[in-house]
């Protein structure tokens, strides 16, 4: 299989959730993977501010020293588990050749994760952002990132997100950075120095990464993302809904968001 072959093919399906054809067909290597304990699992929904989160926790695992930290385009200095597409390493490949202690970055809904990264224990940061930044943002990506399929228009997209067909592979920065990169540390139980957390916090800006080559995906080849339709760092705001969806498509979201949320105490800032 070549990747002219996985451009715009329709989703598969995997366990009921729907994925990419070619992330199916190498799930036994993903099932099959081997955690390590001191693994530390970045979970979140795609374009939820998983590029902004990845590029901390190696700016943190390397004690603030930015040239290490662009040593690599981000998607080599943490691996994308679940990926796999022709031509290129998969993500549990480059995990394998990874030295500990292993960022691990994925998409992927709790229950399909490997047993393994129960079994050794390992940490794991979870990152959401509210549903209607996603749509919008993940709109556009489908639009630039050519292994989805094709979107249509947004109102055919958010109604197909909502259907649940919209497939799980513009990064959202939080509105208070340095609260969220003191909690992280926290979490890890590392301690660094104030200027160390503000040299970071500056590497990590949406205007810093939006023009950093090894954050913005523009190494990526153009036959899977296209940065001429749209750029991979996009806007980085919350809020930006509120330029796109009709007074109906609102309520209608809303409506079905209730829902699907009933009975969960996750609450998310819908506006700016």
């Amino acid at each position: 299989m070549g990747i002219d072959e996985v451009i715009r093919q329709d989703l598969g399906r995997l366990y009921d959730i729907p994925l990419y054809k070619c992330f199916v067909a190498g799930w036994p290597q993903v099932e099959a993977f081997q955690a390590r304990h001191d693994d530390l699992l970045i979970a979140t929904y795609p374009k939820s501010g998983t590029t902004w989160l990845s590029e901390i926790l190696d700016a943190i695992y390397h004690d603030g020293d930015l040239e290490k930290c662009r040593r690599d385009a981000i998607y080599n200095r943490v691996p994308f588990l679940e990926l796999t597409v022709p031509g290129m390493l998969s993500g549990v490949e480059q995990l394998e050749k990874t030295p500990s202690p292993r960022l691990v970055k994925t998409h992927l809904p709790v229950h399909l994760l490997p047993a393994s990264f129960q079994e050794k224990k390992c940490k794991v940061i979870y990152m959401a952002r509210n549903a209607k930044d996603v749509v919008v943002s993940f709109y556009y990506f489908h639009q630039m990132a050519k292994i989805h399929p094709d979107p249509g228009t947004l109102s055919e997209f958010l109604q197909a997100f909502m259907d649940g067909k919209a497939s799980i592979p513009t990064p959202a920065v939080p509105q208070d950075p340095r609260r969220e990169v003191q909690k992280i540390l926290q979490f890890l139980g590392k301690e660094v120095a104030e200027e160390t957390v503000a040299r970071i916090l500056h590497y990590t800006s949406f205007q810093e990464m939006k023009k950093n080559p090894t954050a913005n995906y523009e190494t990526m080849p153009t036959e899977l993302m296209d940065h001429s339709l749209s750029p991979f760092m996009r806007k980085g705001v919350s809020g930006d809904w509120t330029n796109h969806f009709t007074v109906a498509q609102n309520e209608r979201f809303d409506q079905h968001y209730q829902q699907q949320m009933a009975g969960s105490d996750l609450c998310f800032q819908m506006e700016a």
